[in-house]
């Protein structure tokens, strides 16, 4: 995992996402310097997914103007999805039950090296095979995820993980790679009062060493700066959806159902349709 790639800056002024159903989330401001910890709030169907996947470079904003590691969105999408990544975004980015935690991890280490070419596709040396087992370490040391502690270390399937375990490989999955800035859906979702703390305590000691980190929850923590999502008003417009990778001046994938209330359903449902059209996570 690379450690000393600085974290990402985040500055936005009244952004939204407006899609095929009408506003996912609008009038969002953020300043945010490297290194932060960001906890959006807001009710079921705020839009609190679509605002991580729009500050990942995976939705296109339609109002407002961002800039993430000092790079605008929408126009550089593509680079901002390639210093970013996401986890435990359901419906996006979510563990596959019948896998083992060493499978999720070797298969995560494994996609660094789909872009470097023939020297991918040869078989590996024992150098090769110990920067992968280094990767990997790092990651858990990282979220604090300790295989012995599984009921069958590395073995263990992700259907026998507690929750918070659940979490902690999925966050370790995100960062494998050191992204500038890590986006984490639901973190304290069905987590006990003390797992709650334990979630928010990796996060922030995430964000210490260097990361961005944007996380939506129920309850952040008092030294997170936070920025809350309210359901956008009805509206009877609609437009067209358009994928990521689309002209900057074409429509968004966006959230929101006109003339009814959004739901935290729908936000998820959109969020999966954007993340299918990027084909990128």
């Amino acid at each position: 995992m690379n450690t000393t790639r600085q974290g990402a800056a985040v500055n936005a002024r009244g952004i939204g996402v407006e899609g095929p159903r009408g506003w996912a989330f609008q009038g969002i401001d953020i300043t945010a310097e490297p290194g932060a910890l960001i906890a959006v709030q807001g009710s079921s169907g705020s839009g609190r997914t679509c605002l991580l996947l729009a500050l990942t470079g995976r939705m296109r904003i339609t109002a407002g103007e961002a800039t993430v590691a000092g790079l605008p969105l929408p126009k550089r999408m593509g680079t901002v999805r390639s210093r970013t990544a996401i986890a435990h975004v359901p419906g996006v980015v979510e563990l596959e039950p019948a896998l083992t935690v060493g499978e999720h991890l070797k298969e995560q280490a494994l996609l660094g090296h789909r872009f470097q070419g023939l020297s991918a596709s040869l078989p590996w040396g024992k150098r090769q095979k110990e920067a992968t087992r280094a990767r990997i370490d790092a990651a858990l040391a990282a979220v604090r995820l300790d295989p012995a502690t599984l009921v069958k270390g590395l073995r263990t399937a992700v259907r026998d993980l507690e929750r918070i375990e659940a979490l902690r490989l999925s966050v370790a999955l995100g960062i494998m790679h050191g992204p500038q800035l890590l986006a984490v859906d639901d973190v304290d979702l069905k987590l006990s009062a003390e797992e709650r703390t334990e979630a928010w305590q990796m996060l922030r000691d995430l964000a210490q060493a260097g990361t961005t980190i944007v996380a939506a929850g129920s309850e952040a923590p008092a030294d997170a700066l936070v920025v809350r999502t309210t359901p956008a008003p009805a509206t009877a417009a609609k437009t067209e959806a358009a994928p990521a990778d689309a002209p900057a001046d074409a429509p968004a994938d966006g959230s929101g159902t006109a003339g009814s209330t959004h739901t935290d359903e729908t936000d998820k449902e959109e969020a999966a349709h954007a993340f299918a059209e990027t084909g990128r996570a």
